[in-house]
Order: C-alpha cells, then sequence, then structure tokens
C-alpha cells in the first residue's frame, strides 16, 4: 500500500514539472525575435519608404513637396510623392569604361533644330528602363538627379555618365530652395556635388531648383559651386497626369527649336512615352542634345535657363 502512494506521488510530481517546462517553452517560442539590424541608424542607408493608397513607394514622406511658386512663369513641379525605391539596377552594357564619359559630339545648335529632353529626380525605379531606350536610338539627355538616390544608386549614375548623358544637381533630398538659408542651400547642394562624384558621374556643372523655385540667395550659392541654374519651357505635367498617351502629346505639340523639356524618369508612365515622343519629334526634323550642347557650352554658372535665345 505505501509502495503505490509513493508511486502515485512520484507520476504526479514528474507530470507537474513537465507541464511547468511545456508552459516555459511555449512562451518563449510566442515572443518574437528582435529584427535584424533593428535600431541601426548608420550613415549610408536609406529610410524606408511608405506605400502610398495604390502600393507604389513613395520617398521622402518626412517631406511633403510643397508646390512653392517660382519666380519665374514656369509651373511649378508636382506636390504628389514621388516614386523611388528602384528594383535591382540593370546590367545593360555601358557605352564607355567605367566612370568614363562617352566621347563628346559636335552639334550646331543654331542651325540645327535642337531640343534638350531632362529628367528629374532618379535615379528611380524605371532609370535602367529609359536608359535602353534612349541607347537603343542614340538619343543623349541630361538627367538632374536627388543626392539620396545617386548616393543609393551609384550603378545606375556612372552609367548615365558612360553612356553620354550629362548628369546634373536636384539637390540632396527635393528641397524647396528658395526656403532655405543661404547655408542651408549650399549643404543641399554641395551633399550632392559629392554624392554624384563618388558615385562616378563627374561633377556636375548644371543644377536645377526643385519646384523651380529660386531666388538671389539660390543664385550665389550656384554660382560659388560652379553651377548654372536650369530650368525648362516645357511641362508635359507628366507628375500630375501619369497618362501616356496625354504626355506624349504634350511634350510634342509644345516642343520648339532649342526648347528644354521638363520630365521624370520615376514615373513609368513618362519613360513609357518616351519612344513615341521620340520617334515623332525625330519625324519634324528636330535633334536631341543635352543641355550644354544646347547651348553650345556657354553656361554661366548662377545664371538662369530656360531655352536657347534664337
Amino acid at each position: 500500500m505505501t509502495s503505490r502512494v509513493r508511486w502515485s506521488a512520484a507520476i504526479a510530481g514528474t507530470v507537474a514539472v513537465c507541464g511547468w517546462v511545456s508552459a516555459f517553452g511555449t512562451a518563449a517560442a510566442d515572443r518574437p525575435f528582435p529584427a535584424a539590424g533593428a535600431g541601426a541608424g548608420a550613415e549610408g542607408t536609406t529610410p524606408r519608404a511608405r506605400t502610398d493608397s495604390g502600393g507604389a513607394l513613395s520617398r521622402n514622406a518626412a517631406h511633403p513637396e510643397s508646390a512653392a511658386a517660382p519666380e519665374s512663369a514656369v509651373p511649378p513641379e508636382s506636390a504628389a510623392p514621388r516614386e523611388t525605391a528602384a528594383p535591382p539596377e540593370s546590367a545593360a552594357p555601358e557605352s564607355g569604361a567605367a566612370g568614363e564619359p562617352a566621347a563628346p559630339r559636335r552639334v550646331d545648335c543654331a542651325h540645327a533644330k535642337c531640343v534638350a529632353l531632362t529628367f528629374d529626380d532618379g535615379p528611380g525605379p524605371y532609370t535602367a528602363k529609359l536608359l535602353d531606350i534612349l541607347a537603343a536610338r542614340h538619343v543623349r539627355a541630361t538627367f538632374f538627379l536627388v543626392g539620396t538616390n545617386a548616393r543609393a544608386y551609384p550603378k545606375l549614375v556612372r552609367r548615365e555618365r558612360a553612356e553620354g548623358h550629362v548628369v546634373a544637381n536636384h539637390s540632396w533630398d527635393h528641397a524647396d530652395l528658395r526656403r532655405r538659408s543661404a547655408a542651408g542651400v549650399r549643404s543641399e547642394l554641395a551633399r550632392t556635388q559629392r554624392a554624384i562624384e563618388r558615385a562616378g558621374g563627374g561633377t556636375p556643372t548644371l543644377m536645377r531648383p526643385p519646384y523651380g523655385s529660386t531666388n538671389g540667395t539660390v543664385a550665389s550659392v550656384a554660382r560659388g559651386l560652379g553651377l548654372a541654374q536650369i530650368l525648362w519651357t516645357v511641362d508635359p505635367l507628366d507628375w500630375k497626369d501619369r497618362n501616356t498617351a496625354l504626355v506624349t502629346k504634350r511634350v510634342v505639340r509644345g516642343a520648339r527649336p532649342g526648347y528644354i523639356i521638363l520630365s521624370h524618369d520615376i514615373h513609368r508612365t513618362t519613360v513609357n512615352a518616351v519612344p513615341a515622343i521620340i520617334a515623332r519629334l525625330k519625324a519634324k526634323g528636330y535633334v536631341f542634345v543635352t543641355v550644354p550642347e544646347l547651348f553650345s557650352g556657354h553656361l554661366k554658372p548662377g545664371h538662369k535657363y530656360f531655352k536657347r535665345p534664337r
């Protein structure tokens, strides 16, 4: 009888211990492990983008883009979120050695029907595709890069330069420069200069103030950094109307000899419009050039340029 009581007590004790161990193991399993790199804030990392209602990734949610009116009559750029979360960069072959520009060309825009295609805010999700399109059609353009994106995607920056395009400055994070102090403007532009240089895009000699928003302070700082201010004469509103056919029609209708065309390679609809834009303008006798080619290299730091004077 005594042995049966002891045996029962031993079984009960074992069950109790096993139950405690099981409960401990379950509780430990339910606790989430910390994410890899959680809390990291090292220099050189890109902030996580948020998604909008359509699922598209948007850049710089902490800096909503104001529609500040520029001094000129040029329409301001969009206040819409920027799409800048790029997929893996294209492995398309480059025209020149890594970091080296393609051979210069001689184009006489005093006699030819020249027009300059310009693309803002990249490198972005569709920049590699755009470069493929331009390369297949032997067209050169001017890219105004946001510094944070130049830092994030150096391979695309190098490819732009290697394929004969001009790489230019569009501020560090698409800031409204007219609302910044001289020190703030200098920081925005100088940081972008360094990012483009480190990426292998050369040293820019052109800048485009975001939204076309500029003033005497911006001009003074740009002059000190050796940067001419490049505005535009044709705005197809591609940031507002994400419609390939509409963007194409506005560019083709608005183009004139010596004009600068504004667009954004961060929008898929814009990149999809480029083949038709090139085909239709070529049929009208236009020659596609970079901004320096349009002005025959005669651009003064700090000065504003909208089109080639006749």
